[in-house]
C-alpha cells in the first residue's frame, strides 16, 4: 500500500513537471502584459467652459497605465473649464508665492470652478494653501509624487501636482469633474 502511494506521488510530480516545462518562456509575462493608450502628450491641454458651482473634493487612484486625479464639481454637469499644463513652478495666484511641489515635473492643474460658495463665501473644500490635498494619500502610486492646494481665486481653483517625470497626460471634461491621467511610461506597455 506504501509503495502504491508513492508511486501515484511520484507519478503526480513528474506530471505538474512536464507540465510546467511545456509552457514556453516569457508566455506568461506575454499573456499579463497590457497595451496602454498612446499619443496624449504633454503639452497644454485647455477646456472653455467655467461654472459657479464649487469644487467640493480632490480625488486620486492608480491604474494599470497610469495615476488619475479627479476634480469633483456636483451640478456643475459639463461645464467645468480647465487648464492642464506642465509648469518650471508652481505660483500661487494673486498673491505671487512660489508653492513647492515635489517631483520631477510639476504639473499646474486649474478648474474654473471656486472651492467656495459664491453666494457666502463660505469654504467647500478644506485645502489649504501650500498644503498637500485633504484625503489624498500617494503610497504605491508609480506617477503621481506630490500634491498641493494652490488656492481659489476670483472663481478659479489652482492645485500643484508633483510627478515623477515630465510623462504624457490626458484631461477628460466628465458629468461634474475634470479628470487628469498621468501614463507611467512614454511607451504603450503597463
Amino acid at each position: 500500500m506504501v509503495r502504491i502511494r508513492t508511486a501515484c506521488a511520484t507519478l503526480a510530480l513528474v506530471g505538474a513537471m512536464v507540465g510546467v516545462a511545456a509552457v514556453p518562456a516569457g508566455a506568461q509575462s506575454t499573456a499579463s502584459a497590457t497595451t496602454c493608450p498612446t499619443g496624449w502628450g504633454s503639452l497644454a491641454k485647455t477646456g472653455a467652459d467655467a461654472t459657479v458651482a464649487p469644487l467640493t473634493n480632490v480625488r486620486t487612484g492608480r491604474h494599470t497605465c497610469f495615476d488619475r486625479m479627479v476634480v469633483d464639481v456636483p451640478g456643475a454637469g459639463t461645464g467645468v473649464g480647465y487648464r492642464v499644463q506642465y509648469v518650471d513652478r508652481l505660483y500661487q495666484d494673486g498673491s505671487g508665492r512660489q508653492i513647492a511641489v515635489a517631483g520631477g515635473a510639476v504639473i499646474e492643474v486649474r478648474v474654473t470652478a471656486p472651492a467656495y460658495d459664491p453666494e457666502t463665501g463660505a469654504a467647500t473644500y478644506p485645502g489649504r494653501v501650500a498644503r498637500p490635498l485633504p484625503g489624498v494619500d500617494l503610497t504605491g502610486y508609480r506617477t503621481f509624487r506630490d500634491t498641493r492646494f494652490a488656492g481659489s481665486f476670483e472663481g478659479e481653483t489652482q492645485l500643484g501636482l508633483g510627478v515623477r517625470a515630465r510623462l504624457p497626460f490626458r484631461v477628460q471634461q466628465l458629468d461634474d469633474r475634470v479628470v487628469v491621467d498621468v501614463a507611467h511610461s512614454w511607451n504603450a506597455t503597463g
